[in-house]
């Protein structure tokens, strides 16, 4: 086991502004180094599970992809005492298989992102962690089980490409991206995987299909509209599952298999006479347990 009480955070994407069910809600604004987060925390609880929910896009969607400061999400959450993360995000998928209203345990990542901050580390503190497996194994296993208990078909496992935004795909990148095997696409899951990973909290992914982007020829090209009108079930089985998950969640913090809970064991590089003062006192959150 690893140390300490398990907190269970959830990250609310496209059309999930906030998270129904829990008790004792109360909102908490948390300041962050990294300057300002999407929106105050929501905190309570579901069963004996305290939760933390952060809206991504802020309350009303008024953030874009590109304008999320990923960073101050994820270091907020660190504060609050997050230990395992959950993201909910709409996708497209590539995939016959995995049509509009389908949920995928997606396990893998591939970043085309170029306008964001991706570390918390940088010049006056270097630091590599090992991304091989970005979602931890036993945290989608919950959800898989939780999605089995509410009845709601889950596809588990799969690739999903991150592009950058807020534009939806042109057909050749569509037909690029099928033809390398990614199954779902979406705008926010970089990187948020990666500095969650930084921060030493385990990350899964709730894949919500809403379109089959553009490559399908059956089907028309992506636009708010369409993906609107398949948003509002795919709410309702997140909701579903995340009450699931947190009703059966561990109170205690379990290890990750694949090292998510250390990852930043031997991941610094800088010498500590060379340490920046000024950047690990805003890594006091993340990066506090090894500094």
């Amino acid at each position: 086991m690893a140390s300490g009480n398990a907190v269970l955070g959830i990250i609310g994407g496209s059309g999930i502004y906030d998270l129904p069910g829990l008790l004792d809600k109360r909102t908490e604004a948390v300041g962050s180094p990294w300057g300002e987060p999407s929106s105050v925390l929501h905190r309570g609880r579901i069963g004996g599970t305290e939760i933390v929910f952060l809206p991504r896009h802020g309350e009303g969607h008024r953030l874009s992809p590109s304008q999320i400061n990923y960073r101050a999400n994820i270091d907020v959450l660190k504060r609050a005492g997050v230990t395992d993360l959950v993201s909910l995000s709409a996708c497209g998928s590539f995939r016959e298989d995995l049509p509009p209203g389908m949920v995928v345990l997606v396990d893998q990542f591939v970043d085309l992102t170029r306008r964001r901050e991706s570390s918390f580390f940088g010049s006056g503190c270097v630091a590599h962690v090992s991304l091989a497996h970005p979602v931890g194994p036993a945290l989608s296993a919950r959800l898989q089980a939780a999605a089995e208990a509410e009845q709601v078909p889950v596809h588990a496992g799969g690739t999903y490409v991150c592009i950058e935004g807020p534009q939806f795909s042109t057909r050749a990148e569509s037909l690029l991206y099928r033809a390398q095997g990614f199954d779902v696409i979406g705008m926010t899951a970089m990187p948020e995987a990666k500095l969650a990973r930084e921060a030493e909290m385990t990350y899964a992914i709730l894949a919500l299909v809403t379109d089959f982007d553009c490559w399908h020829p059956d089907h028309d090209a992506v636009d708010v509209a369409s993906v609107l009108s398949v948003m509002k079930g795919n709410i309702d089985k997140a909701r579903k599952i995340v009450g699931r998950l947190a009703l059966d969640f561990p109170r205690q913090r379990e290890a990750c298999p694949v090292g998510s809970h250390h990852a930043l064991d031997h991941a610094i590089m800088t010498a500590p006479a060379t340490r920046d003062p000024a950047v690990l006192a805003k890594l006091d959150a993340v990066a506090g347990r090894v500094l």
